[in-house]
C-alpha cells in the first residue's frame, strides 16, 4: 500500500503519539492465540479490515454488523433479476494500487472497466458528465458561457487576498459567480439541506475535486485524446452490483478465519480507566456482552459517543448533538423495458427538480441481464422526519416521475414496481463551525485505550470507496502481531486521509 506521508506534524500530534505508545497492553488472544479485534460495522472499512488482518494472520477479527448482510450504505440488492446499489457508486482508478489489485484477484472478471457516461442537467438543457471539449460547445448555455468567461476577466482584476471562509466564498473566489450559483451552490444545498453560506470551507477542499478554474479546464483537457491520462473517463464496476466488493472482501475474511455476526446491534461500549472493556450488542432479541480489549469501530461517530458507558461527559454530548448527517431516500423504479436511456447517471442541480441524481444501474454494470427489464435509482436528500420522509413509498414513486417528466425524462413504459431504501446518515454535514464540535468527540474517543474509530461515518467524511478500504489497510498495517497498535503511524495516516478528496 503507499504510505507517504506528509512531513508536517503538529507538536500536538507529537505529544499524543508519545502518550499512546505508552498504551501498549498485553493483548486478548483468539482461539489461535493471537489477538482478538473486535470491528463494529460490515461497511468497506469494517470489511476490509477484517480481511486484511485475517489474510496476514496477526489477528482474530470479530465483526458485529446490524444488517444480514456486507457493504453498509455500498452494499447491493437483487430485485427482479437486477443488481441494485444504494444510490450511486463507482470504483475510481485512483484507488490504491495494492488495494485495486486486490480487488482485481478477488473478483476476477466480475470487475469490468467501464467508460463514464452521465449528465448534468443546466440552464434546461443536458451537458455529458465528464466534460467534454466538442459537447460543452455544442451543447453549454450560450449565457452561461458568457457568464463563465465574464467571471474569468472579473477574477484576473479583483484582490486575490481575502479571507476564505466559507464554502461559498472560497468557491465563488476560484470558480466564479455563474458556476457557483447555476450549478455548485444548488446543487450543495440540495444535498446538505444548508444554505452555502453556512457550509465550511472544509466542503470545498474535501468534497469537490475541480474547486478551481484550472483544474476544472485540465478536468475537461483530459478527455481529448492523447492527452488522456490512464483511467480518466473510466471507473471499475462489479457484474453483481457495487455491493459484490465488500461480499468478496467478506467471503475472503471469513475464509481466513474471520468471524462475522450479522444482526447484531449495539447497545453499549463498556470502558474503565484503563480503556475499553466489553461491548453490548441484540442478537435474536437476546443481549450479549463480548468483552475486548481492542475495538475498531466504523458506526457513525455520535453514535458511539452516546453508546458509552460508563457515559461520556455532558460536554461530549452536547458536542456531539451538534454533528448531524444528511438522510436520504432512495426511490427506485423498476420498468418493463431493456434500458431507460443510454446514459449511468443524472445530475440535477436546479432547485425545481428535488432529486440530486439519477442512476439506472444496468448501464454501470457488463451484465445486461434480464432482458426488457431495468431500473432507476433516484437520490432524494432529505431529513429525518421532513414531509417526504413520511410518504408512502407508491407517494414517492409519482413524485419522482412527475419530476422526471418535468426534466424532460418522462417515463412511459409500465412500472412494475415502486419502493425505496431510507438512508438515516447518508452525507456528514459540514456546517460552519462543525470542527470544534467534531475534533471534541473525536479527541475524547482516541483518549479511550483499545478504541479506533475509521471508515467514512467512524471519522465524519464524505470518502470514496477506496478512500475508506485504504484506512482499513492502514489499520492493520498499524497492527503488528504482538497485539501492539502503532498509533504514532496511525496519525500519520490519520494526516493521509486529511488529503483525499471526493470523486464523483
Amino acid at each position: 500500500m503507499n504510505s507517504a506521508k506528509p512531513q508536517k506534524k503538529s507538536q500536538n500530534f507529537v505529544r499524543q503519539a508519545v502518550r499512546w505508545r505508552q498504551w501498549a497492553a498485553p493483548p486478548a488472544t483468539g482461539p489461535q492465540g493471537c489477538p482478538e479485534v473486535l470491528i463494529l460495522g460490515a461497511g468497506p472499512a469494517g470489511v476490509g479490515a477484517a480481511y486484511q488482518l485475517a489474510r496476514r494472520g496477526i489477528a482474530h477479527a470479530t465483526v458485529l454488523e446490524q444488517r444480514e448482510t456486507v457493504g453498509g450504505n455500498a452494499g447491493s440488492f437483487e430485485v427482479d433479476g437486477i443488481w441494485a446499489d444504494y444510490g450511486s457508486h463507482r470504483l475510481h482508478p485512483s484507488c490504491d494500487p495494492e488495494i485495486l489489485a486486490d480487488l482485481q484477484d478477488l473478483l476476477g472478471r466480475d470487475l469490468a472497466s467501464r467508460p463514464r457516461h452521465g449528465r448534468i442537467r443546466l440552464r434546461g438543457r443536458w451537458i455529458h458528465f465528464p466534460l467534454k471539449p466538442l459537447d460543452l460547445a455544442l451543447h453549454l448555455p450560450p449565457q452561461f458561457a458568457f457568464g463563465v468567461a465574464s467571471d474569468m476577466i472579473r477574477k484576473s482584476l479583483t484582490d486575490r487576498n481575502s479571507q476564505a471562509d466559507t464554502f461559498s466564498s472560497v468557491l465563488e473566489r476560484a470558480l466564479g459567480r455563474t458556476i457557483c450559483r447555476d450549478f455548485y451552490f444548488p446543487y450543495a444545498n440540495k444535498i446538505w439541506g444548508i444554505p452555502p453560506e453556512a457550509i465550511s470551507v472544509a466542503q470545498a477542499r474535501r468534497r469537490i475535486s475541480a474547486n478551481s478554474l484550472s483544474k476544472m479546464l485540465r478536468k475537461v483537457a483530459s478527455s481529448i485524446p492523447g492527452l488522456k491520462p490512464p483511467g480518466a473517463g473510466r471507473f471499475y464496476y462489479p457484474r453483481l452490483g457495487y455491493g459484490e466488493i465488500s461480499e468478496c472482501l467478506y467471503k475472503a475474511a471469513a475464509a481466513a478465519g474471520a468471524e462475522f455476526r450479522f444482526g447484531a446491534q449495539v447497545t453499549a461500549i463498556e470502558r474503565d480507566e484503563n480503556g475499553v472493556t466489553a461491548v453490548r450488542f441484540l442478537q435474536n432479541n437476546e443481549e450479549s456482552r463480548m468483552p475486548v480489549a481492542n475495538l475498531w469501530s466504523t458506526l457513525p461517530i455520535t453514535l458511539l459517543a452516546r453508546g458509552m458507558r460508563p457515559q461520556a461527559p455532558a460536554a461530549i454530548l452536547e458536542a456531539a448533538s451538534k454533528i448531524s448527517f444528511r438522510a436520504m431516500i432512495l426511490i427506485y423504479l423498476v420498468l418493463e423495458q431493456n434500458q431507460f436511456t443510454e446514459y449511468d447517471a443524472h445530475y440535477f442541480p436546479e432547485v425545481a427538480i428535488p432529486i440530486s441524481r439519477l442512476s439506472e444501474p444496468k448501464n454501470y454494470s457488463p451484465a445486461s441481464e434480464p432482458p426488457n427489464r431495468t431500473l432507476l435509482c433516484a437520490e432524494l436528500p432529505t431529513d429525518r422526519g421532513s414531509l417526504e420522509w413520511q410518504m408512502s413509498d407508491e407517494q414517492l414513486g409519482k413524485l419522482l416521475c412527475g419530476w422526471l417528466a418535468a426534466a424532460g425524462l418522462p417515463v412511459t413504459a409500465p412500472v412494475l414496481r415502486a419502493f425505496t431504501r431510507r438512508l438515516p446518515q447518508a452525507y456528514p454535514i459540514y456546517q460552519v463551525g462543525y470542527e470544534a464540535h467534531f475534533d471534541a468527540v473525536d479527541h475524547w474517543l482516541q483518549e479511550i485505550k483499545g478504541l479506533l474509530t475509521f471508515g467514512r461515518q467512524g471519522l465524519f467524511v464524505h470518502d470514496n470507496t477506496h478512500h475508506a478500504l485504504y484506512m482499513a489497510y492502514a489499520a492493520a498495517e498499524c497492527f503488528n502481531q504482538d497485539g501492539v497498535f502503532d498509533w504514532s503511524q496511525w496519525h500519520e495516516f490519520r494526516d493521509v486521509f486529511e488529503t483525499h478528496v471526493v470523486e464523483d
